[in-house]
């Protein structure tokens, strides 16, 4: 005989099983939603920011032509980082105030295989370094000289990352030292992509220079599996930008995920991470933080503190560029 408890979970569960069964035939048909877009069948790549468009045309190459999720993230987000124009990643990357350049990025498979990079120096594609750790050396994360040393054993040329005009910036902020960070300029500050390919397998990369004139060693979420970016190929894929320090403190992506895995929809899961970063929070004044996720399915959600985050969408149907839900205006 089934208790009052055993009851009560089986209804739980049941009704959590009928949510989401009706969330998805209710919005099934709405790929223009202002929120999301869905895609039940096929590859499909979404990245965060207005430069994830053109790396979501690399990343589709390799899709559209029965690649892995993986080779797409990973040719996709070096689009972004080998780009000297685009000043929070890669090469071109804003210095910390010391006048250097350094790197984090991250990559993760649907077996949960992943593989980060962080405080790199001279190495122009830390993502193809931490897919490297991953796939060649037990650990998942090397730091340092330890890590510009694996990727010249590996083959990866030293180069300077300090371009003139992110020598320029750096120079003219020396004259204050203030350091303030800056709503989605500042803190817009990484590129994070996550594919579906065509045999239904999910993953993510994640890259970024970090912010701004940071101290001299500072390393914020987006190296770091479960903050800056998780998959599991059973639920979905989540990613962040904004604010490293806040995302990793409610262990940001790792928590979208799991949330997607108890019912809630990529939408639903990203605006309760936001949730908890602004209840962990007293001061809200310049903290810019956001999320992105797909689950399964293909459906997509984004949402972030503050208005102004973007997120870019590649499929064989869709191909845009959407502003993400959001809290707050910038106004308050």
């Amino acid at each position: 005989m089934k208790s009052r408890r055993d009851f009560i979970r089986i209804a739980a569960i049941s009704s959590a099983s009928a949510f989401v069964d009706n969330l998805w035939a209710n919005s099934a048909g709405n790929l223009n939603s202002p929120q999301s877009n869905f895609n039940s069948s096929g590859p499909i790549v979404v990245s965060t920011w207005e430069h994830g468009v053109e790396a979501n045309q690399a990343a589709w190459k390799i899709l559209s032509r029965g690649g892995t999720a993986l080779d797409a993230v990973e040719k996709g987000v070096r689009v972004t980082e080998s780009d000297p124009s685009i000043t929070t990643v890669g090469l071109g990357g804003f210095p910390d105030r010391d006048g250097i350049v350094t790197l984090d990025a991250c990559i993760m498979d649907h077996e949960n295989n992943c593989g980060a990079v962080a405080f790199l120096e001279n190495i122009e594609n830390p993502i193809s370094v931490a897919r490297k750790v991953m796939e060649d050396t037990p650990h998942v994360m090397l730091v340092g000289e330890g890590a510009q040393e694996f990727a010249m054993e590996k083959g990866f040329k030293k180069i300077d990352l300090l371009t003139e005009h992110a020598k320029k910036e750096w120079q003219v902020w020396k004259e204050s030292s203030l350091y303030k960070p800056k709503i989605n300029i500042e803190n817009h500050d990484t590129i994070g992509m996550l594919a579906i390919d065509e045999k239904g397998n999910l993953a993510g990369a994640c890259t970024t220079s970090g912010m701004a004139y940071k101290m001299h060693g500072r390393v914020g979420d987006s190296p770091i599996i479960g903050a800056g970016l998780f998959v599991d190929n059973e639920i979905g894929a989540a990613c962040a930008t904004g604010m490293g320090e806040a995302i990793i403190r409610i262990a940001g992506s790792s928590v979208v995920v799991e949330l997607m895995r108890h019912g809630l929809s990529p939408q639903e899961a990203c605006e309760e991470a936001v949730k908890r970063i602004i209840k962990k929070h007293k001061n809200l004044k310049d903290l810019q933080a956001g999320f992105l996720a797909i689950n399964k399915k293909g459906e997509v959600g984004a949402f972030s503190v503050y208005e102004g985050f973007n997120y870019a969408t590649t499929s064989a149907s869709i191909n845009d560029l959407k502003d993400a839900s959001f809290m707050k205006k910038l106004s308050e």
